[in-house]
């Protein structure tokens, strides 16, 4: 059963057939993106809107082409087989979820040359045919049996189509030192040295020496070289850390194994803290399947039920961020339960008062608008069908919730039910500060960093609050 046998070119026979089924998946779509910089199955013409329905979630093209590759190399003729030609017609697209068996017949044989001619198929659970053609190989002379080759689970970091090119930009720019709050436990240890290891952060850990060098001990984890400030607890921990940013030490701040509550607290301590004029907020960025541009949500995170003043600087923030990882115009999209202004939901009000005060340069950059509903700020088709008019409608970069509750809904519904990538920040502060949750992968974290350390060297070329 561990085994793989091939059939040589004396062995092989007119009719023989050999198939395997796969099943299409969101990762597949990612990582053939990735390996190929194809990103076109991710990224549509959101104008189109027939184009959107027919690419959002759909597999590449030479996805079932490598599929029928594996069959030719592994299964008929098997290992030792030189593949030297294909044709291919595509019939349907293959989505999400669709089930497809490939299969190939041998059709012709030469044994003088070794070159064998085969049908191939892809067929789906339906019965429909939606890729066929003719494959012309070499097969081997001599008989080959090995073991399989166990199957890489995946690319360590495939954080998404356009979150792998947010790693490599921020990979260019000089790492950012950053203080670990509190890192005791394998999860916040653990990212932190895998963002150390991807070149976005020189970690400094924070936190009682004892249970960090026991948890490193736990994981595996080699902490050779890794700077640690000793500090006995969690609220001493984070007091020490927004310390080393007054002292020039480190230039951004991340979340170990504390509640979000007690690394504020000492954030936002009006003496010692980090404190700015802005109103420090939370960002989402989520790398959605089927979308052409990164997706920002906020605040999700950290204010509760913004007023006006509190809004504005939400807002801000999130321009300035978007501006940062270079989003030119970043589209601005106020949401509420509809797209009038109406004094029965204060949303409304809020959301015209800000499209206001963006309209008078009290907020700049970007363009912005709302209220609008969350199908009105990012489907083409909702806009259309609604008549409305509106430079930010059906295309927004940033999605700006009326309050904590449903910002974290929206943000944890794209991630958990739409399979976006997800990673974030907190702005605001003096620095950039990454507001990492106990259940972000170890990428989630690697993004986060990639984050802060492009808005933090962006933002010291450019005075707070100024557009790029």
């Amino acid at each position: 059963m561990n085994l793989i046998e091939n059939r040589t070119i004396n062995e092989i026979g007119i009719g023989e057939t050999a198939d395997l089924d796969r099943v299409l998946t969101r990762q597949d779509i990612a990582l053939f993106a990735t390996a190929s910089a194809d990103v076109n199955a991710a990224d549509i013409d959101a104008e189109d809107e027939e184009a959107a329905g027919l690419q959002q979630g759909i597999a590449h093209g030479m996805w079932a082409g490598a599929l029928i590759s594996a069959v030719l190399t592994t299964r008929l003729p098997g290992p030792g087989t030189v593949h030297l030609g294909q044709t291919l017609c595509f019939h349907q697209p293959v989505g999400i979820g669709d089930r497809v068996t490939v299969r190939v017949e041998v059709t012709g044989v030469n044994r003088d040359t070794g070159h064998v001619t085969l049908d191939c198929t892809c067929v789906n659970a339906e019965g429909v045919t939606v890729v066929s053609g003719t494959a012309k190989v070499r097969a081997p002379r001599e008989k080959i049996k090995r073991p399989v080759a166990r199957m890489p689970t995946a690319v360590r970091h495939a954080h998404g189509v356009r979150f792998g090119a947010l790693v490599e930009r921020a990979r260019s720019l000089d790492p950012l030192v950053t203080a670990i709050v509190h890192p005791c436990d394998d999860l916040s240890l653990g990212g932190a040295i895998a963002a150390r290891d991807e070149g976005m952060i020189v970690p400094v850990l924070v936190g009682p020496q004892a249970k960090i060098r026991a948890a490193a001990e736990a994981a595996g984890l080699d902490l050779q070289g890794v700077e640690i400030v000793d500090a006995p607890h969690s609220h001493a921990a984070a007091e020490q850390a927004v310390a080393l940013v007054h002292e020039g030490r480190v230039g951004a701040l991340m979340k170990g194994k504390l509640h979000t509550d007690e690394l504020l607290l000492a954030v936002l301590d009006r003496s010692h803290g980090l404190r700015t004029e802005r109103r420090l907020s939370h960002v989402f960025a989520l790398d959605m399947p089927g979308q052409n541009r990164t997706l920002f949500v906020t605040d999700a995170a950290i204010n509760i039920s913004p007023d006006l003043e509190a809004l504005s600087d939400i807002v801000q923030n999130a321009i300035d961020l978007a501006i940062a990882l270079g989003v030119e115009t970043p589209l601005v999209a106020l949401l509420s339960a509809v797209e009038t202004v109406t004094g029965k939901l204060p949303s409304t009000l809020l959301a015209a008062a800000i499209c206001k005060m963006h309209d008078r340069g009290q907020i700049v950059g970007g363009k912005v608008d709302g209220p609008l509903g969350f199908d009105n700020a990012i489907s083409p088709a909702a806009v259309a069908a609604k008549g409305i008019v509106s430079d930010v409608a059906g295309r927004a970069d940033i999605l700006v919730t009326p309050d904590l509750e449903s910002g974290n809904m929206i943000a944890k519904q794209l991630i958990h039910l739409a399979g976006a990538s997800s990673a974030g920040i907190a702005l605001g502060a003096r620095v950039p500060i990454m507001l990492t949750s106990r259940s972000d992968t170890v990428d989630a974290r690697i993004v986060s960093a990639a984050l802060a350390k492009v808005f933090y060297h962006w933002r010291r070329q450019r005075p707070l609050g100024l557009p790029g």
